[in-house]
């Protein structure tokens, strides 16, 4: 995939941070991401000092500005997880002090695990449920300056997993994918079943 592209499930152009890590799946029907080794994107909030993870900011991304107003951006990710902390991610992202990702990721312990991080000058992570399967839908929403991360085991009903903001310099707010492999030698993501619906979401909390 070029370093900028067009997706037809996106009213608005992506630029690649990477050459050669994104590409159109066999089907055109989404895409996928090859993650780089050792690669992430997380500011310790333990600082350079701790034994816990690295803060590395070199992860692959896939990113766009998209239209103003609020909007629902979701996908399917299908993760062939190898190695602690792989994970697809859908990536909110301002600068490399504010940003946040929604991970499907795989856990210590060795499952597949849903994660969201906030980062406003360090990371900020909150677990939330395992996945028997290799595949859950994620969900970014925008109501007015702020968001909401919905996880999906169907595609059709929606569990609330955070709510924050990110500021209001939404101008400024890129979204789309990101690809990371931060202790292992690389995973492969596939991002299907894309959908961008410029509309409000009514209600948090009912599953919609």
């Amino acid at each position: 995939m070029a370093d900028k592209c067009e997706l037809p499930e996106l009213p608005f152009p992506l630029s690649a941070s990477h050459v050669d890590v994104f590409r159109r799946d066999d089907r055109g029907a989404g895409v996928v991401g090859t993650a780089p080794a050792h690669t992430d994107l997380y500011v310790n909030p333990a600082g350079t000092d701790s034994a816990d993870a690295e803060s590395l900011l070199n992860a692959a991304t896939l990113l766009g500005l998209p239209p103003a107003g609020d909007f629902q951006f979701s996908a399917r990710l299908t993760v062939d997880f190898r190695s602690q902390y792989d994970a697809g991610v859908l990536l909110l992202w301002i600068d490399e002090r504010n940003w946040s990702k929604f991970c499907f990721e795989f856990s210590p312990a060795a499952e597949p695990m849903v994660v969201s991080v906030v980062t406003r000058g360090v990371s900020d992570d909150a677990n939330s449920f395992t996945v028997p399967d290799r595949s859950i839908w994620l969900r970014v929403s925008r109501i007015d300056r702020v968001y909401a991360y919905h996880a999906s085991t169907d595609g059709t009903t929606w569990q609330l997993i955070r709510v924050f903001t990110l500021g209001d310099r939404l101008g400024d707010h890129r979204i789309g994918f990101e690809v990371q492999s931060p202790t292992g030698e690389g995973c492969t993501v596939t991002f299907d079943d894309i959908r961008f619906a410029s509309h409000r979401l009514a209600e948090l909390r009912d599953g919609s």
